[in-house]
């Protein structure tokens, strides 16, 4: 993409309203903008990075097993009658009439509508076990939304439900799941720590959120930092293997890490004092099991093998994808700007022509913009006429991992400049050669 032909309405200035940096860096980087309290458009940057996690989300979900489907937005307030969660909620659900005067409500959760799908259509234990999930837009009509996206009454969620035949079916759902985040999160360039939890209105004994510590979480978590030296790594996962499974949430889980509605002041004090940490962590995914509440209620029955009628095993599995953005530039980013991890950025590279006009910058730029998108990258290339300061200031903003810097005096010694957002170190390299290594960078994480 040219950014002379791309729509990215940055802003020189900080927010007023912005209270923490994910909201102010995602407003001034041109990613959201406000269109009510707590909803946002989505504008080209910020929607490209949307899509980046969405993808990668499908991705892991298909490597486990799950099946992606698609549910509406509005749900018929008589399921949630059915389960009785309809009166429960509270005032966090979108209530509404349609001109037939039915009582409707806006997803803020689709336990009971994908329990309505699951017992139109499977009646026998030879189906299970399944695992059903969506990527949708969620309500929660939240009573002082703030912080961006990360507290916002409209989001975009993975949501999952597992139904099995037994208790030990569904817990082994439950640690499919959860190894299934793990390696999510770690390609988001994330470290997303499973922590004890409350399952609030969803119900069920069973929970764990996945939380990302950063100062300005909602969270108050409690925990042991040898938890923050596991890592999951490029491990090959047999999600079938029950055994495999259950190790790795053991390993995942072993260590204290609760948030502060679960949290144990007597356990946490065997932890050796110098390993105890008290912190914020931002929320970024959650699983439960919660067995037969909603199956039971709702008639969401199989026959099993002995011919009897049994209600299903449930557990329900979300990652909020909109609030992942937020956390990730929460969790990295410095005072120029957001620093993407590579297997997030909404470009690969940026292009930066220090002297727009010139013949020979012009074509460089140009020949290194086509052999990046021959190999499948897509380059974000400045070619506007601008001063030089400002295109880094845009490039620092926005946050690109890789820049290539093009300018005539480089060149008459034959070289651009690679510089690492990360790091800010650069070196000179030829404009094949910078190219070479660009593509050698994702081909690693890809």
């Amino acid at each position: 993409m040219r950014l002379s032909r791309y729509f990215l309405p940055v802003l020189k200035e900080n927010p007023s309203e912005a209270q923490i940096v994910s909201h102010r860096l995602m407003l001034r980087a041109g990613m959201i903008k406000q269109a009510a309290a707590g909803i946002y458009s989505w504008l080209p940057l910020g929607f490209k990075v949307l899509r980046k996690l969405e993808n990668i989300v499908h991705e892991e979900q298909a490597r486990a097993g799950h099946i992606a489907i698609q549910m509406p937005i509005l749900q018929s307030a008589d399921l949630w009658r059915e389960s009785g969660r309809y009166d429960d909620y509270g005032q966090e659900m979108l209530r509404m009439q349609d001109r037939h005067g039915r009582d409707m409500l806006y997803t803020p959760t689709a336990e009971e509508l994908v329990t309505d799908i699951f017992r139109g259509h499977v009646n026998s234990y030879k189906d299970l076990p399944l695992t059903l999930y969506q990527i949708q837009w969620k309500f929660r009509d939240e009573i002082r939304p703030r912080f961006g996206v990360m507290r916002g009454r409209e989001f975009y969620m993975k949501d999952g439900y597992n139904f099995d035949l037994t208790k030990e079916d569904a817990l082994h759902a439950y640690n499919r799941h959860l190894v299934s985040y793990l390696r999510t999160y770690e390609r988001m360039g994330l470290q997303a720590i499973p922590m004890r939890a409350d399952s609030g209105p969803i119900g069920g004994d069973d929970t764990h959120e996945f939380l990302v510590l950063a100062d300005t979480g909602e969270s108050e978590v409690f925990y042991d930092s040898a938890v923050t030296d596991l890592t999951f790594g490029d491990r090959q996962i047999d999600y079938d293997n029950r055994e495999q499974c259950q190790a790795i949430l053991e390993e995942f889980t072993s260590k204290y890490a609760r948030t502060d509605e679960t949290h144990d002041e007597e356990l946490f004090n065997q932890i050796p004092e110098e390993r105890r940490r008290v912190a914020r962590g931002i929320e970024v995914g959650q699983i439960f099991y919660f067995g037969t509440k909603y199956s039971e209620a709702m008639g969401a029955t199989v026959q099993g093998p002995d011919g009897k009628s049994v209600p299903v095993h449930m557990g329900s599995h979300g990652i909020g994808v909109s609030r992942l953005i937020g956390a990730i530039i929460e969790a990295s980013h410095d005072d120029k700007g957001i620093i993407w991890p590579e297997g997030v950025t909404p470009f690969h590279c940026g292009i930066v022509n220090l002297k727009q006009g010139d013949e020979e910058a012009d074509a460089a730029c140009d020949k290194i913009y086509s052999a990046l998108t021959a190999l499948g990258l897509e380059p974000l290339y400045d070619d506007r006429n601008e001063r030089a300061g400002g295109k880094f200031a845009t490039m620092d903003l926005i946050g690109l991992p890789w820049r290539i810097t093009v300018g005539p005096r480089g060149l008459k010694n034959g070289v651009v400049e690679l510089t690492c957002r990360r790091t800010g170190e650069s070196e000179e390299l030829s404009p094949e050669a910078a190219v070479t290594k660009v593509a050698e960078i994702y081909e690693k994480i890809a």
